[in-house]
């Protein structure tokens, strides 16, 4: 089905095995703040990297798995199947950064992430600058050989799981005062330091700091490309992540539709099944047809990726696909919720934990409204025929 090949099919399996292994450790982590047991997590790391499972999205020349985007697509929609973010030592570093990275970064920070001694951090959002990143008061301000970062940075995911961070800031003066710098610097830098870690819905191990800038120096060698391509590397970080979120969103749909299903079949309700009943019917219907349309819809998107297409078109598209996926992972997870009845209230059960987790797919990387004015936007510059 969709036209797998024998590669894609052996690395989806490896990754539906790995996610399945997963799964058992949930509700331990639900329990301890999403931790898991002294040696677990080490040892996922090293599995997810032995199965080549790590690094998916990463080129071959800097080590990585070289996978097309298709098959990391795959491999996050099975990593999508479990919750607590277990499943993020899947990781895939930035793939813009081996074409731009330069020796000391590439040494540093890129190779070693790629062998999954080092992980990044995305410090990026502020507090009134969310789904739109071109409205950043963080500043980077030249000063000799160096330059100066300032700012407070918001929603830092995996701040206390990295070695180091990618910082965007406004330049201040010079060429191209007013445009928007990427920065790579060690998360020990003088100068950096958490303000506080709010809690979420969701319970991961995995936190999100608000983070301050106070007067960070860096070398001018921790610029990430040239001054003026902040913004570019932020579009194309988007493209790839609201894929990747709109896989795991799926891969999440399929394990609720899976676990609502078998629950139905075996829930008995005076002389029938609950699944006999055709209000269920319905809901477990309309999302599957769901999922169809969804997974249909992300598989071709990554094979255009793969070939080649216009980058507008596929910054639509990505936006297409996230926003339909993060949707209709929300419909399903209140289905499935209501199916488990009481049960789907309980934290020991997968739809509770669905639902709290899922909510929140619908507003990083972009919040829905803004994917909306996305593809409304290259509708009208390039009509319908070009998009779908």
């Amino acid at each position: 089905m969709y036209g797998l090949t024998a590669a894609d099919l052996d690395l989806q399996a490896r990754a539906r095995a790995f996610a399945d292994a997963l799964i058992p450790y949930e509700e331990y982590a639900e329990a301890h703040d999403g931790a898991l047991p002294d040696g677990v997590a080490a040892e996922q790391h090293a599995k997810a990297i032995d199965q080549g499972l790590y690094a998916t999205n990463m080129p071959t020349s800097v080590g990585g798995q070289g996978c097309s985007t298709l098959q990391q697509v795959l491999v996050q929609e099975q990593g999508g199947r479990v919750t607590n973010g277990l499943a993020w030592c899947l990781h895939t570093p930035p793939a813009w950064w081996p074409g731009v990275a330069n020796q000391h970064q590439l040494e540093t920070w890129l190779l070693p992430t790629v062998r999954g001694e080092k992980q990044e951090c995305y410090a990026i959002t502020e507090e009134y600058a969310g789904s739109d990143v071109s409205d950043l008061q963080a500043t980077a301000r030249r000063d000799g050989d160096d330059y100066i970062l300032d700012g407070v940075k918001w929603h830092v995911t995996s701040y206390n799981e990295a070695d180091y961070i990618f910082f965007q800031g406004v330049l201040t003066e010079g060429p191209h005062a007013g445009d928007q710098a990427l920065f790579v610097l060690d998360k020990e830098t003088p100068g950096v330091r958490v303000v506080r870690t709010p809690a979420y819905t969701h319970t991961l191990g995995h936190e999100h700091p608000i983070v301050a800038f106070d007067g960070v120096r860096v070398p001018a060698s921790h610029l990430v490309g040239s001054e003026d391509a902040g913004m570019t590397f932020v579009y194309d970080w988007f493209r790839f992540e609201r894929m990747m979120i709109a896989a795991r969103c799926l891969g999440a749909t399929e394990r609720l539709i899976d676990e609502a299903t078998a629950f139905a079949q075996q829930r008995k309700m005076g002389q029938e099944m609950l699944f006999d009943k055709q209000l269920v019917q319905a809901m477990l219907a309309d999302s599957l047809t769901e999922l169809y349309a969804g997974r249909t819809m992300l598989y071709t998107l990554a094979r255009a990726v793969d070939e080649g297409a216009d980058v507008k078109v596929l910054h639509a598209q990505c936006s297409m696909a996230k926003l339909f996926a993060s949707e209709l992972s929300g419909r399903v997870a209140d289905r499935a919720v209501q199916i488990f009845g009481g049960r789907g209230y309980m934290r020991e059960n997968v739809a509770e934990r669905f639902f709290r987790e899922l909510r929140v797919e619908r507003i990083w990387e972009g919040a829905s409204e803004v994917q909306r004015l996305i593809i409304a936007g290259q509708l009208d510059k390039r009509g319908r025929s070009a998009l779908v």
